[in-house]
């Protein structure tokens, strides 16, 4: 759908982040020419919810950008070719001797994968494709390997003192842990690459810009000991090892620029017109800071347009670097919510604004907020930027993304799934006796399978637990009221149970009891009559003074267990 030419916001349309990162980025590559919007990432562990947001931003922006007809590339980096920094928890201990070098030479301990890197990148792929997410796929090993920045290389050593003259600038700006705004947010940019220096060589050579791999152990813990400008002979000690090796940098591939050079100058490759960064990246002093000036001074080239990303929770984690396990990642999150709903997640709010991501009871709610989001959709006189936020959402430029045929809303699912503990056919059966008809069990998905994944990972306490047997102690000790209202109940209660009759049992049984038609309006003791009867009947079914709505309870459970449960004699 074309939104009016390279421009957003015409013709009273709505208006958000996307809608100005996208013109900021035909901005930057001008009129009629292709533009790229570009990401990356270093595979140093799991790709989590938080680096989710390095992805996902320049694809919103390509989608908007496709939408309008403009030619663009959505670019990512795999920096595979940093560092292996340190060993996270669960990783066997004799990992730290491949600290230093590559992420791509570093073995994969779980040995299913060729290396380190491609443990990680693999399933953040498959959780992208789920989300609609296409990007061209770039490795810094193959291009520095393949000697394809061999040229720029040698550039930015030909102007290193230049290249220290602005880093030297910047080196006593404030750290980015500083600026954090939670404790978390600080730990996480604490353990960012963003903000590494470490020097590359000694002397005259400190804080040389090209740190060569040592050539006996593949470490970066090199130091430069000399450099011929004429001949491009570089020579190093490793300072783990010792060995003194040399490189003749216009030949050989066996090295990189430091982070902030590299990125600078990768901008300019590559003819980045926009590109997101997180927090780490964007302080005083940090690399993109140090970047837009190194980009412009050295390598002939404007610094993207950009936008700054703040940082996203997840309750009850407190740490969310990629090196370390243990946090959410987007297939943990695709499990549990529809893509479209990820997807909202991250359109809704500016990158700017922080966030927290709920896997608890907050998960019920936002279900219902989608839903009600999507009703809204519907109606093309209510369209706003909440609207195009649900839009951006829901599909990409190939077409709308998987949603289920019957919507059955996902407290409704989950309350049935925690009662039944069953399959989804099971599930199925109950949810058409609940007024959602549908013809086979597909036609949930893929809010279904989610309902299940999302009850089978809450706690225990959480978790409903239905009575395998009567409590005969509890029955045998009913007030008059109480025998009343089961008396009633059960009397009433039909075989074929189906949720609006079962609704007007549950309600109508106090009426019935103080002489009241199940239509009557209830007085106030009726209600509380209610409020005691509900209980009443959550601790005979399910040990507890509250649980799923009753109505939907009743009917997952089915007739003959209730009967069973709340004490009527069994029929032979």
């Amino acid at each position: 759908m074309s939104r009016g030419g390279a421009r957003g916001g015409r013709s009273g349309e709505p208006i958000d982040w996307v809608t100005r990162a996208a013109d900021d980025a035909v901005r930057h590559a001008g009129e009629g020419n292709l533009v790229t919007v570009a990401s990356g990432a270093s595979p140093s562990g799991p790709i989590h919810l938080g680096n989710l947001r390095e992805f996902l931003t320049p694809h919103f922006v390509a989608e908007e950008l496709r939408r309008r007809g403009v030619a663009v590339r959505h670019l990512h980096s795999w920096d595979d070719y940093d560092r292996f920094r340190k060993v996270p928890a669960g990783v066997p201990a004799e990992w730290a001797d491949h600290i230093g070098r590559p992420l791509s030479a570093v073995p994969d301990p779980w040995e299913c994968h060729p290396s380190w890197a491609e443990h990680f990148k693999e399933p953040l792929r498959a959780s992208l494709a789920e989300m609609g997410v296409q990007m061209d796929e770039v490795s810094q090993t193959v291009m520095y390997q393949a000697g394809t920045y061999r040229e720029q290389v040698l550039h930015a050593i030909r102007h290193r003192d230049r290249i220290e003259e602005v880093l030297g600038r910047y080196r006593t700006k404030a750290a980015p842990e500083t600026l954090a705004e939670s404790e978390e947010e600080a730990e996480s940019l604490a353990d960012s690459v963003a903000n590494e220096e470490e020097p590359a060589g000694s002397g005259d050579l400190a804080r040389f810009p090209y740190r060569p791999w040592c050539g006996e152990c593949g470490r970066d813990t090199t130091d430069v000991t000399s450099y011929d400008d004429e001949t491009t002979v570089l020579t190093y000690t490793c300072r783990v090892d010792g060995h003194q090796g040399s490189t003749t940098v216009s030949e050989e591939d066996g090295g990189k620029l430091v982070w902030k050079v590299d990125w600078p100058m990768r901008w300019a490759w590559e003819k980045v017109d926009f590109e997101p960064a997180g927090l780490d990246h964007m302080t005083p002093g940090s690399s993109y800071t140090v970047g837009q000036e190194l980009v412009a001074s050295i390598f002939d080239w404007q610094a993207p347009a950009r936008v700054t990303y703040a940082f996203v929770g997840i309750a009850g984690v407190q740490k969310m670097s990629s090196s370390s396990g243990g946090v959410p990642t987007p297939a943990d999150a695709l499990a549990i919510l529809e893509a479209p709903m990820v997807r909202w997640l991250y359109t809704r709010r500016a990158p700017k604004q922080a966030f927290t991501i709920d896997f608890g009871p907050e998960v019920v709610r936002l279900y219902d907020e989608w839903d009600a989001l999507r009703r809204k959709a519907a109606d093309p006189a209510k369209r706003d930027v909440a609207v195009l936020a649900f839009e951006r959402a829901s599909a990409t430029a190939d077409g709308p993304l998987p949603v289920p045929d019957v919507a059955v809303p996902f407290r409704t699912l989950s309350s049935v799934a925690d009662v039944t503990a069953g399959s989804a056919d099971l599930i199925s059966r109950v949810i058409e006796h609940l007024g959602f008809p549908h013809d086979t069990v597909e036609q949930l998905e893929p809010r279904l399978a989610r309902a299940m994944a999302w009850t089978a990972s809450l706690p225990a306490g959480e978790r409903t637990t239905v009575r395998s047997d009567p409590d005969t102690d509890r029955l045998a000790s009913l007030s008059e009221d109480e025998e009343l209202w089961l008396r009633i109940f059960l009397d009433r209660l039909p075989d074929e149970l189906e949720l609006d009759e079962v609704t007007s049992v549950v309600y109508g049984v106090p009426k019935v009891a103080r002489g009241l038609g199940f239509e009557d309006a209830p007085t106030d003791q009726v209600k509380a009559d209610q409020k005691a009867f509900f209980t009443l009947l959550y601790n005979l079914l399910v040990d507890a003074d509250r649980g799923p709505r009753l109505p939907t309870l009743v009917v997952a459970l089915g007739a003959e267990t209730v009967r069973r449960l709340l004490g009527a004699p069994t029929t032979a």
